[in-house]
């Protein structure tokens, strides 16, 4: 059976790179479209797809959108925090702190189930996952990486050598954090759609 894959591109640049509002296709497998931090204050968009089924009639087409929102926290006339989410469009200012959410979409558009369907996303750059920001609908499993997308596990820990010599597993943390996935426990049917989303903040 095949997996399906959404992927986040990233890049090694400056502070980061994080991926821009936008509706690309995927056949079987594709690289999001990026919007970049360059010296951790603007942000603009680039698209590069990649890796692109040929053969797109005999694979379940899966269609994906992407949506980036900034956090906004206000205070009200009373003095009470409201705290909303700004759509990132074209350019924005991102400074230390800032947190911004990331929204995948995916909805299969083919006739046929796409099997073993997970989302995986980076956590890019210059920001730290927010810990137990992770959307968990039904029947949707999320785990985690601390090694660069090399092995996922739901709780990563990390090994800390104590003051007396001693060794311990830890609960690692959120800086720790490279990447988030999503994995759905049954396929995604015909007109179905999976959501997952996840928090950063700048550092």
């Amino acid at each position: 059976m095949k997996k399906y894959w959404i992927l986040g591109a990233g890049a090694a640049i400056a502070l980061s790179a994080l991926p821009l509002n936008g509706s690309p296709a995927l056949a079987e497998r594709a690289s999001l479209g990026i919007a970049q931090i360059f010296n951790g204050s603007a942000i603009s968009a680039t698209r590069n797809f990649v890796e692109i089924a040929q053969n797109v009639l005999t694979q379940p087409k899966v269609n994906l959108h992407l949506v980036v929102d900034q956090q906004v926290v206000k205070k009200d006339q009373q003095g009470k925090t409201i705290t909303t989410w700004q759509p990132m469009n074209g350019k924005v200012q991102a400074k230390p702190g800032d947190i911004f959410r990331f929204t995948v979409t995916g909805k299969n558009e083919g006739n046929r189930e796409a099997k073993n369907f997970a989302i995986t996303q980076p956590v890019p750059k210059g920001t730290v996952y927010q810990l137990d920001s992770a959307t968990l609908a039904q029947g949707i499993i999320a785990t985690y990486s601390i090694d660069q997308g090399k092995t996922f596990v739901a709780r990563p820990v990390v090994k800390v050598t104590l003051p007396n010599g001693k060794v311990e597993e830890r609960p690692a943390p959120a800086k720790a954090y490279s990447h988030v996935r999503w994995t759905m426990s049954q396929d995604l049917k015909p007109n179905a759609s999976a959501i997952a989303a996840y928090q950063v903040k700048v550092r």
